[in-house]
């Protein structure tokens, strides 16, 4: 095993309510947090005892009775983190928002006022937006296509991070004395006219203490990861095997040399669902109470939804069928077409593992087996660090903190206390300069 890195594994808290696993909500010890506010404070709390640097909450436009139990009903991400804010001090604070269904003033207004109630610790998910389904919430007429929502999303970005630099640091005086709030020569007004945005700024929010918030981005598609080479600080990913992981993790990071940006300010942090028990027969007991619990009807649709492609006619028993591309989700359905054909599953099979962790990588066994797990991948180069996406709250995630994370900071491989105010310090990422402003 070659050394450990020089900087920590970066933890994230992927926040579902009812869990990652399609059945988790029905495992006895269980609870409902998807909207109960006392829940997800407690386990926000748990998340920053053990030191992570973030939580992260996903968001869909669109809904249905037979969805995921964790995507039925869920708070508006950015009203949520609002409220964790003011629980939380350390702790990193992500949420999803849309390129494709959103504008970019409005999502610089909301992550910059994120970032000033929380004393820098915002991050913002930038997402294309996959599902057809959502354009009908929406008056925008038909749902973009796959490379053009990215092609949207670049200048989306630019945008954003130019209304972000509106002010310069020390644009705000207050000088009592002379009755000069505000100094005009250090705001800069975008005036941005491109393919497909007109804004004129500045924003009405002064320069964020991060400078910017933290960028995610997940796709892993060619045109996502242009996108993230150029724009994130941190990519959510979900490959199943140390070799892929190695592989992305080395190719993206190529990418962001050729952009002219410095690799380490990329890190990469594969989607991880931890099942862990005293004793590994306890965590393959456990693993197996929650597939037990699995409504096949509720997986097949997961699956297609997954894939792209409803694949309820066809053989359960038999090979997954060749599909063609489709516009929605196109890195994860490739990903879960190779793992069925490196693994000969069956249709049933890998609806199971879907319904499991919706394609992410699944670890069982004891507390050690599992931080063997992630230190192979970690020390190994394929991650910078994991996004945790406990199988049911808060017990599951509970156990991660309480006897995972101990493991891992004994190792000397994941912090043991935080050594700075803001999520970049945390991160180790630098403070981006104001190119209207510089210094």
């Amino acid at each position: 095993m070659t050394a450990a890195p020089t900087r920590p594994m970066r933890l994230g808290l992927f926040l579902q309510g009812a869990g990652h696993h399609v059945a988790g909500w029905r495992h006895p010890e269980a609870e409902f947090g998807g909207e109960n506010l006392g829940l997800i404070q407690r386990i926000a709390a748990t998340a920053e005892a053990g030191k992570f640097d973030l939580l992260f909450l996903a968001d869909g436009l669109t809904t249905s009775a037979d969805a995921h139990p964790s995507f039925v009903a869920r708070l508006e991400p950015m009203c949520l983190l609002s409220a964790l804010a003011m629980g939380t001090k350390h702790l990193g604070l992500a949420a999803t928002m849309s390129t494709t269904y959103a504008e970019p003033f409005h999502v610089a207004r909301v992550f910059a006022s994120l970032d000033h109630l929380s004393g820098g610790r915002a991050a913002w998910n930038a997402v294309t937006t996959s599902y057809a389904r959502s354009s009908a919430n929406f008056s925008r007429g038909t749902h973009p296509p796959h490379d053009e929502r990215y092609a949207i999303a670049e200048e989306f970005l630019d945008v954003v991070r130019g209304l972000w630099d509106s002010f310069a640091d020390n644009a705000f005086l207050k000088d009592k004395a002379s009755g000069v709030y505000v100094d005009p020569a250090r705001v800069h007004t975008l005036n941005h006219e491109g393919k497909y945005f007109s804004v004129k700024g500045p924003l009405n929010v002064s320069r964020p203490p991060q400078g910017h918030p933290v960028v995610i981005q997940a796709g892993s598609s060619g045109p996502g990861q242009r996108l993230a080479a150029r724009t994130a600080d941190l990519v959510f990913t979900a490959q199943q095997t140390f070799d892929e992981g190695r592989t992305f993790r080395d190719g993206l990071r190529r990418q962001v040399a050729e952009e002219g940006r410095n690799p380490d300010h990329l890190m990469i942090l594969p989607g991880v669902c931890p099942v862990i028990g005293a004793t590994e027969a306890e965590a393959k007991a456990l693993y197996a109470q929650l597939q037990g619990g699995i409504d096949p009807a509720a997986a097949i649709l997961l699956l297609s939804d997954r894939l792209g492609h409803d694949i309820s006619g066809y053989d359960l028993d038999g090979p997954l069928p060749n599909l063609p591309q489709s516009d929605q989700l196109q890195s994860r359905a490739k990903l879960l077409t190779d793992l069925a054909r490196r693994e000969n599953l069956t249709l049933r099979e890998l609806y199971y593992l879907v319904a499991g962790a919706r394609g992410h990588r699944i670890v069982w066994g004891t507390p050690e087996q599992v931080a063997d797990a992630l230190t192979e991948w970690f020390v190994g180069g394929a991650s910078d660090g994991f996004n945790i996406m406990p199988p049911f709250f808060p017990g599951q995630f509970e156990r991660f903190v309480e006897d995972v994370v101990p493991i891992l900071q004994q190792r000397g491989l994941a912090r043991t206390e935080y050594t700075g105010a803001t999520l970049r310090e945390n991160l180790g990422l630098p403070r981006p300069e104001n190119p209207f402003f510089p210094r």
